[in-house]
């Protein structure tokens, strides 16, 4: 392979540095430990992990992938690898080069790049390489360090407590996510870890698990992480969606939503879910389905209390490619689901959620308290999801089945701790990095019936919300 001079000197300390490589870890073995610690947050076990700069195969190992591939320049480093963990697979080869891509078979869950991506001569041309390995699910995950810790990474060098870098990249994080678009890739997240990247008995642990995560102050933070889509392999072929319209007490809305919800798709279906009503509205949901049996209507009752048990039920007796959610009280007009449809469809976005908080809304739609509540929460779970959140209160959102399947099996993680189902849905969607986009809607006042939503009781429910998604997702 031809190499630049540049990449001979760094081929050249790699081979020199590869028998010794875990022995220079070792002195920083707090900062690998948290690092590692992290990078497990975000690739599950028994995931498919293709790792560009491998090294000696240390890290990848300690994913525990199903399907673990490393690629190097260094054979050295290569061969430690291959001697330490034979049960993965790991390619001699140049990342820049797509003959030695050509040696890596498939696609992967995730694709990781740690620390790689100050070494490379051409960033973007090499990240336009990786889409090979992509599918829709696949995410990248690019970690570096902040520029702003250079003096101490460089006496941490001369005291040998770090090993030597050669001629790294100047690449602040901005400058890392402005080349992943120019290789179309999709920023979903960005995180920031490890104020103090030391043990020092026990206080770095505290300060990385609160105050690092503080905004303004987590961008002091030593390890920065990007967790990208590729946009090349976004557009899926969806062809069918199923409509979930949970509903208590809502009789005198059924027949205004079958009639306004839009064809958006050839195969729409619709399922009303029933949740113990006393007004008669499982009599009137049977009666109304009757009368327009040309469409695609399932009629089902919920086996327990809220909506979230009524959702989930629904979810798993759905037929279609994509899930939407539309509450029955039609604050949200049903002629506006197209718009979710679409976003979806075209790959703009994996999780699509309403807003609310855009256009002008009806007199009476929502309580003041209630528009203040959701302005706060907003601006918290922006911060808590690293994606933006005008609205996390809207009912109308929308993810395809196969995603909500993932969220499903995942949800051990955060366990049953949601009685709206909001939550389980947004926090399952950040843990699997889907992209977030939201959609303005008009929000209506309510026609008939009452609003099902006690302001403070179910605001210190959100409150809890807030408490447990910070434990769960944020001080990690």
């Amino acid at each position: 392979m031809n190499f630049s001079s540049r990449k001979k000197r760094i081929l050249d300390s790699s081979d020199i540095n590869a028998n010794n490589r875990l022995d220079w870890k070792e002195k920083s073995k707090y900062f690998h430990q948290e690092d590692v610690k992290y990078l497990s947050f975000i690739i599950p076990k028994k995931s498919e992990v293709l790792e560009i700069g491998c090294g000696v195969g240390d890290l990848l190992s300690s994913l525990e992938p199903a399907r673990g591939v490393g690629i190097d320049i260094s054979e050295s480093m290569i061969n430690n690898a291959k001697k330490n963990f034979p049960q993965f697979e790991f390619v001699v080869g140049d990342v820049e080069n797509l003959e030695s891509l050509d040696k890596i078979n498939g696609t992967f869950d995730y694709i990781l790049l740690s620390d790689t991506i100050g070494y490379l001569d051409d960033c973007q041309s090499t990240l336009n390489l990786l889409h090979k390995f992509c599918k829709r699910e696949t995410r990248i995950i690019i970690s570096y360090y902040s520029y702003s810790w250079q003096p101490i990474l460089r006496l941490a060098e001369i005291l040998k407590l770090k090993i030597p870098q050669i001629e790294l990249n100047f690449l602040p994080a901005d400058d890392i996510k402005n080349l992943m678009t120019l290789a179309d890739f999709d920023v979903v997240q960005e995180e920031w870890k490890q104020l103090l990247p030391i043990s020092l008995f026990g206080i770095g642990s505290l300060i990385n698990k609160y105050l690092a995560t503080l905004p303004i102050i987590r961008r002091l933070c030593l390890r920065n992480y990007i967790v990208g889509r590729s946009l090349k392999k976004a557009n899926n072929q969806y062809e069918s969606c199923s409509v979930i319209i949970p509903c208590k007490n809502e009789k005198g809305n059924i027949e205004s939503a079958i009639l306004r919800i839009p064809d958006f798709c050839e195969n729409l279906e619709i399922i009303f879910i029933e949740g113990h009503s006393q007004d008669g509205t499982y009599e009137e949901i049977k009666k109304i389905s009757s009368k327009y049996n040309h469409k695609n209507i399932k009629i089902l009752q919920q086996d327990g209390y809220g909506k979230a048990d009524a959702v989930y039920k629904a979810f798993d007796h759905s037929n279609g490619d994509i899930l939407i959610i539309l509450d029955a009280d039609l604050t949200v007009p049903p002629e506006q689901l197209s718009k979710f449809w679409n976003a979806i469809t075209s790959g703009k976005g994996e999780y699509i959620n309403g807003s609310r908080l855009v256009y002008p809304m009806e007199k009476d739609a929502m309580r003041f308290l209630n528009l203040i509540a959701n302005q706060l929460f907003s601006k918290i779970f922006s911060w808590l999801l690293n994606q933006r959140y005008t609205d996390t209160l809207c009912g109308t959102k929308a993810l395809s089945r196969s995603d909500y399947k993932r969220i499903k099996s995942n949800r051990l993680y955060f366990g049953d701790f949601d009685p709206f189902g909001d939550f389980d849905l947004i926090f399952g969607s950040s843990k699997l990095n889907l992209k977030m986009v939201e959609i303005p809607i008009e929000y209506k006042a309510r026609i008939y019936g009452k609003t099902q939503i006690a302001r403070f009781r179910h605001g210190l429910q959100l409150l809890r919300m807030v408490l447990y998604g910070y434990r769960k997702l944020k001080a990690l």
